[in-house]
């Protein structure tokens, strides 16, 4: 399922107990922090949402393989959670962000 936000569109690959909530989302979601990664996790405990990222690369230490033990190891046993993937439209248009902004740095340099 392709959610919209105001961040772009995201794939909605797992909504374990119904935890995605578009406006809790929206209000959490902070760009600079979340914009570099393709996969995010949220989480509920205490009818407050947790955020993380994870990057397209497996084998980093924030790869999607370690979205698993994250919600094992960083999660409330059986919690609400959702897994996002940024839609290919959204990864280019967060490329070509990221060029851009490398171009201004390096000109100010």
């Amino acid at each position: 399922m392709i959610v919209e936000t105001k961040v772009g569109n995201f794939e909605l690959i797992k909504d374990h107990k119904e935890a995605f909530n578009l406006e809790q989302f929206e209000e959490k979601y902070v760009d600079v922090a979340f914009d570099r990664y393709v996969y995010l996790v949220g989480d509920v405990a205490a009818g407050i949402l947790r955020i993380k990222g994870f990057s397209q690369d497996p084998k980093g230490t924030n790869g999607y393989k370690k979205i698993p033990d994250y919600l094992n190891e960083s999660c409330n046993r059986n919690c609400a959670y959702f897994i996002l993937k940024r839609t290919k439209e959204n990864l280019k248009q967060n490329e070509e962000l990221s060029d851009i902004i490398e171009q201004g740095s390096e000109k100010n340099e």
